[in-house]
């Protein structure tokens, strides 16, 4: 298979700064969609088979390999399969939470996650949502899927106004995704993520100097479009980036944007095999 290839110049040259300094680069990536395909039930989600061998080919390579979420940090490590890659750094709940060498760091939830938690069944009764609308409690964060409905689409949008104004009412802020709504703490993405965990590598004693070489993030649903706001930022600064794209039919406005459109997890896991090869 051929190395990948980039529709962009500026995508071009972050490639080529990863394959001529990979020790320098910094490599993250979304988990479901990108590493892990989308099921109807999130508690049945499971990385690609070759995801984590993948991985761990590359983290001893690379100067830093981050997967940053919004599952809590340790069900990805878990779903993943992630636990023995060294090297590997999960920052769940948008950066909430960081899983590292096996070490579990989780921050007290705001009060507002409980209060939209206990009002959130009202909120869908009166909303006449659908039995197959479910919530997803993830600690920090409360997800609100349609994706079983016969009509998800419908369902998600009769949800999205009650849903913001719960938001509003305990101070949380409304994320949009694949067929969910999710309510979190307002301060963090992972664009903000991605950057602080760059930046903190960068001045961390003894990093290697020119850390970022280049700065590369994958991933497939709106909110990650944070993180290639942070690519772009990055750029700006003089790192080179690049933007990946785990394609779907559901989701477009990331292949807009993206350097590289790869086919679902299985592409993103065939492009991570390639990654370092020279260009064809």
């Amino acid at each position: 298979m051929n190395s990948p290839r980039s529709v962009t110049a500026a995508g071009t040259d972050g490639l080529d700064a990863i394959r001529a300094d990979p020790a320098a680069a910094v490599l993250g990536f979304d988990f479901d969609g990108t590493l892990a395909p989308i099921v109807d039930d999130p508690a049945a989600a499971r990385a690609h088979p070759a995801a984590a061998a993948a991985l761990a080919r590359l983290a001893p390579l690379v100067g830093a390999l981050v997967i940053v979420t919004g599952r809590p940090a340790a069900l990805a490590v878990e779903y993943g399969g992630f636990a023995g890659i060294d090297g590997l750094v999960v920052l769940g709940q948008y950066g909430l939470e960081r899983w590292e060498s096996g070490v579990l760091t989780v921050p007290e939830p705001p009060p507002g996650v409980a209060e939209a938690r206990a009002k959130l069944p009202g909120v869908l009764e009166a909303a006449g949502a659908p039995p197959e609308v479910f919530v997803e409690d993830k600690g920090q964060a409360l997800a609100v899927h349609t994706r079983r409905c016969a009509e998800p689409e419908v369902a998600l949008e009769r949800l999205r106004g009650l849903l913001a104004a719960l938001a509003e009412r305990t101070g949380l802020a409304v994320e949009p995704g694949r067929l969910v709504l999710e309510l979190r703490p307002p301060g963090m993405d992972k664009g903000m993520a991605l950057r602080s965990f760059v930046d903190a590598r960068r001045a961390a004693p003894g990093a290697p100097a020119g850390l970022p070489g280049a700065v590369l993030f994958a991933g497939d649903d709106l909110g990650d479009l944070a993180a290639y706001d942070a690519v772009d930022g990055f750029r700006a600064r003089g790192v080179p980036g690049v933007k990946v794209c785990s394609g779907s039919a559901e989701v477009t406005a990331l292949a807009d944007r993206a350097d590289v459109i790869v086919d679902g997890p299985a592409g993103v896991v065939a492009f991570l095999g390639t990654l370092l090869d020279p260009p064809a």
